[in-house]
C-alpha cells in the first residue's frame, strides 16, 4: 500500500470518536520491551534495497536512545521490539501487570495496587490519576533512524473501549531527527446510560501528542534532546453502579445495567465531570568538554490544569438505592455543604519551571569504568485553585514557593561489564526550614539485584490546602519519611527461570486520605513486608510464566493492599504455513479480597473506606497473539469466564465493577520507508 495513502486513512479515523491510545505511561508502548544493541549508529542511507535487491531497512536500522542513559554516560542503543509476547495486553492495567488498578474501565482512575516511594524530592501538585496515561519524559524515545519509520497501532476493545496510536520519526541529517507520537482513546459507559443513542455515552476521552527532536554534533560533542508532551483527558464521573433488584424483588448486587450513583437528573445535561489538560516543554543537552569532564543543562516548564464540575449537586449529594427500605444508601456520596449551593465547579492550576545545572563524567581502568554526577536543581512553581462559593460566585488562592536542591550520583562498572554499583544523594530545604533527602544505593549484577532508599519530602500542594463548597482543610503536616529496602536473585537452570524477591517498607509520619476523604497524617510507623517469585518455564512450544506477592503489614491500618496477589499465563506457540507465527494461551489474575480504597472525584484522590470488599475472584482472559513478518495482531476473549462457576462478576474498585466479557481485536504495523 502507498505510504501516503496508509497515513491519510490512519489522519481520518483520528476524526471518529471510538479511537483511542496504547499508553505510553510508565510501560513500553507498542508490544513489548527494549533490546540492547550495538553502542555505534550510522549515518542516512540513500537506498532502501541493495545491489542484490535485498530490503534492509527494518528493526535494526531504526535505533532509539533514552535520556536516563544519555545522562549517566551509558552507551545504549535499542532497537524496536518485534516480538509477539503480550501482545495481547493491551489496556494500561494489562500492560502494567495489573500491578495497577483503575475503575473497571480504560481511561478511569488509576493507582498503584502496591505503596509506591516518591520518585523524587520537590512538592507535588497532588494530583496523579490520570498520570500513567500521558507520556513519560524518560520514557521518550530518541531515534535514529536510515529511512522513514511508522508505528502505526489500533485495538478495538471489548465493550467499546478502543485505542489508536500513530508514531512517526525521520532523520532530517545524518545527525538530526524528529518525529511525534499521537495518541487517542476512547471508552463507553457501561451502566447509568440509555444506550448507543445516549449523546453522553462516553465515558473517558484522551488526547495525547508528542513532539520530539534530537541532535548531536559531527565530533559528539554536543547533543540535544527536547520534546513537547500535551495531554487532554477527561472523564464523566459516575460514582460506581447501584444495586438492582429482579423481577420477583431479589437484589442485584454486581448490576452491569444499573443507575449510576453520581447523574445529570436530565438525558440531555451532562452530569458529573472532571478533567485533565498538562503541556510540558522538556530539554536536555550537554557538552563533553573531555571524557572526565563533562556540562549539562535539564529544562522543564510544566502546566497543568484540573477540573471537577457537578451542576447538579443537590441531586447527586444522596445516593438513591431501590434495595434499600427508605430509598437511600446508608452513606451520602457528598459530605455536608460548606455554603448553600446546587453546582459546584473546581479548577486547579500549577506551574513549574525547573532548570538542573551539573557537571559529569567518566573514566576507566583496567576494563572497569566510574561515572560521577553533581548537580544543582531549581525549581519554582505555583499552584492556584479557583472554587465556587454559590451558583455563581468565586473565590481564589494560590500558593508559590521556590525550592533548591543539590546532589550527586555515582556509578562503578565492573570490569565484567555484567555488575555494577551506584548510590545517589540529593539535600534540599522547604519553606519552613525543614531539610529533605533522598539517599539511594543500589547493587546489579548476573544473579542479584538489591538496593536500600531512604526519602523524606514534603506533603503534597493538595495535601496542605484544599477549598471547596463541599470540602475545606488546611493542614501543618510533618514531613512523610519512606524507608524501602529490597533484593531479587535471578536463578536459571536449563529451562526454568525464577525470581525470588523480598521488600521491605518502612514508613513514617504518612499521610493519606481518611473515610471523611479528607487528609490525615499517621504517626506511627508503619512495617510493610512482601516476598514474591516471579517464574518462567518453556518446554518445547509451551510456556507457563508469571508472579506471585504476599503482602504482611504491622502497624495501623491505613494502607490497604490484597494480602496475595498472582498472575500466571499458560501459552503454547505453532507456526502455520511457514509464516503465521501463533501464541494462543490464557491469562490468569488473581487478587484476594480486601477493602480497596474508594475514589473521590471532587479532589480526583482516593481515600480509606470500610463498607465493601473488593477482588477475591480469579479474571481469565483466552487470547492468540499472530505475527506474519514484522505485522502483529492479536484477538483476545476479555473475561471469558464470567458467570462459570464463581457467579456474574466481582468488584475491583468499591461500586466499580469489572468489564463484562468482551471480544478485542488488535494490530501493530511497521513501516520502514
Amino acid at each position: 500500500m502507498n505510504r501516503s495513502v496508509v497515513i491519510l486513512c490512519v489522519l481520518l479515523a483520528l476524526s471518529g470518536r471510538g479511537w483511542a491510545q496504547q499508553f505510553p505511561g510508565g510501560v513500553p508502548s507498542g508490544f513489548g520491551g527494549r533490546q540492547a544493541m550495538p553502542s555505534s549508529t550510522t549515518g542516512v542511507n540513500n537506498g532502501g534495497i541493495d545491489d542484490s535487491t535485498k530490503v534492509i531497512y527494518g528493526p535494526k536500522s531504526t535505533r532509539f536512545v533514552l535520556e536516563d542513559d544519555i545522562l549517566n554516560n551509558r552507551r545504549k542503543l535499542y532497537t524496536l521490539d518485534t516480538t509477539m509476547d503480550e501482545s495481547h495486553r493491551y489496556t494500561y492495567v494489562q500492560r502494567s501487570q495489573n500491578l495497577y488498578q483503575d475503575l473497571g474501565t480504560l481511561g478511569t482512575p488509576i493507582r498503584s495496587v502496591f505503596i509506591q516511594t516518591p520518585p523524587q524530592l520537590g512538592t507535588q501538585s497532588g494530583y496523579y490519576v490520570f498520570n500513567p496515561y500521558a507520556f513519560q519524559t524518560l520514557g521518550v524515545k530518541y531515534f535514529d533512524t536510515k529511512s522513514p519509520f511508522t508505528d502505526m497501532y489500533l485495538a478495538l476493545g471489548g465493550n467499546n473501549q478502543n485505542i489508536l496510536r500513530f508514531d512517526m520519526a525521520q532523520n532530517v541529517t545524518q545527525r538530526w531527527n524528529v518525529g511525534f507520537n499521537l495518541q487517542r482513546f476512547t471508552s463507553q459507559k457501561q451502566f447509568g446510560t440509555s444506550g448507543n443513542n445516549d449523546p453522553f455515552k462516553l465515558l473517558a476521552q484522551n488526547w495525547g501528542f508528542l513532539f520530539h527532536t534530537n541532535y548531536r554534533s559531527k565530533n559528539d560533542k554536543y547533543t540535544l534532546l527536547a520534546h513537547f508532551n500535551n495531554m487532554n483527558h477527561s472523564l464523566d464521573e459516575q460514582g460506581g453502579v447501584l444495586p438492582g433488584l429482579t423481577a420477583t424483588n431479589e437484589p442485584i448486587i454486581y448490576n452491569y445495567t444499573g443507575d449510576s450513583r453520581l447523574r445529570s437528573g436530565s438525558s440531555s445535561t451532562q452530569g458529573p465531570h472532571g478533567w485533565e489538560i498538562r503541556n510540558d516543554w522538556h530539554a536536555y543537552h550537554q557538552y563533553v568538554l573531555d571524557k572526565g569532564f563533562q556540562l549539562y543543562h535539564r529544562f522543564d516548564y510544566q502546566t497543568q490544569k484540573n477540573f471537577y464540575q457537578d451542576d447538579t449537586l443537590r441531586l447527586n449529594r444522596y445516593i438513591l438505592s431501590p434495595i434499600l427500605p427508605d430509598g437511600r444508601d446508608t452513606l451520602t456520596f457528598y459530605p455536608s455543604l460548606t455554603s448553600d449551593s446546587s453546582r459546584i465547579f473546581q479548577r486547579s492550576r500549577f506551574r513549574l519551571l525547573e532548570n538542573q545545572f551539573g557537571i559529569k563524567g567518566v573514566a576507566q581502568y583496567k576494563g572497569a569504568s566510574f561515572n560521577y554526577r553533581a548537580y544543582l536543581r531549581i525549581r519554582n512553581y505555583r499552584q492556584s485553585t479557583y472554587y465556587n462559593t454559590s451558583r455563581t460566585l468565586f473565590n481564589q488562592y494560590e500558593t508559590p514557593r521556590t525550592e533548591t536542591f543539590v546532589g550527586g550520583w555515582a556509578g562503578y562498572y565492573f570490569p565484567d561489564s555484567l555488575s555494577r554499583l551506584t548510590a545517589e544523594a540529593e539535600f534540599g530545604a522547604n519553606t519552613k526550614g525543614n531539610v529533605t533527602y533522598r539517599i539511594q544505593g543500589q547493587f546489579e549484577s548476573k544473579w542479584l539485584t538489591a538496593g536500600y532508599s531512604t526519602i523524606t519530602t514534603n506533603p503534597t500542594l493538595l495535601q496542605e490546602r484544599f477549598q471547596s463548597i463541599v470540602f475545606s482543610w488546611q493542614n501543618n503536616f510533618s514531613l512523610p519519611s519512606y524507608n524501602h529496602a529490597y533484593g531479587k536473585f535471578n536463578v536459571r537452570y536449563r529451562q526454568l527461570r525464577i525470581q525470588p524477591s523480598l521488600d521491605y517498607y518502612l514508613l513514617k509520619d504518612y499521610i493519606y486520605f481518611n473515610e471523611k476523604a479528607v487528609p490525615a497524617q499517621e504517626k506511627a510507623a508503619i512495617h510493610i513486608l512482601q516476598p514474591g517469585l516471579g517464574y518462567h518455564l518453556q518446554f518445547g512450544k509451551f510456556l507457563i510464566a508469571g508472579q506471585a506477592y504476599y503482602t504482611v503489614k504491622e502497624g495501623p491500618d491505613v494502607i490497604r493492599m490484597p494480602p496475595f496477589f498472582i498472575n500466571t499465563r499458560l501459552q503454547y506457540e505453532l507456526l502455520y504455513a511457514k509464516v503465521l507465527y501463533i501464541q494462543t494461551g490464557i491469562d490468569l489474575h488473581y487478587k484476594s479480597p480486601y477493602y480497596a480504597d474508594a475514589y473521590m472525584p471532587v479532589a480526583q484522590q482516593f481515600y480509606l473506606q470500610n463498607r465493601t470488599q473488593v477482588e477475591g475472584y480469579v479474571l481469565a482472559d483466552v487470547y492468540a497473539n499472530l505475527r506474519v513478518n514484522r505485522t502483529r495482531l492479536f484477538i483476545k476473549l476479555t473475561h471469558a469466564n464470567q458467570g462459570i462457576l464463581q457467579g456474574a462478576g466481582y468488584f475491583v474498585a468499591p461500586d466499580f465493577l469489572q468489564m463484562r466479557r468482551g471480544f478485542a481485536f488488535g494490530v501493530d504495523w511497521y513501516l520502514f520507508d
